[in-house]
């Protein structure tokens, strides 16, 4: 599934990074991408108890998804 593009692949892909932001990224494979939004959600979600890191984290994991979702190599 490495590198695979276009809509079925494409949704696949969006479909990993709701549940792990960048790991859409990752299948398409843009790792540089996929460490990026995994790091900013990942420390912003860890962040929770402060409110602005957690809204900034699920807002790049929304940008993560839809990233994913609209993809062309």
């Amino acid at each position: 599934m490495g590198g695979k593009q276009g809509s079925a692949g494409n949704v696949i892909a969006a479909l990993c990074s709701f549940f792990i932001p960048g790991l859409g990224q990752m299948v398409q494979g843009r790792i540089l991408k996929a460490l990026f939004f995994f790091v900013v959600c990942a420390a912003g979600y860890a962040l929770w108890f402060l409110a602005f890191p957690w809204v900034i984290a699920a807002i790049v994991h929304l940008w993560a998804i839809i990233d994913a979702a609209t993809y062309k190599s």
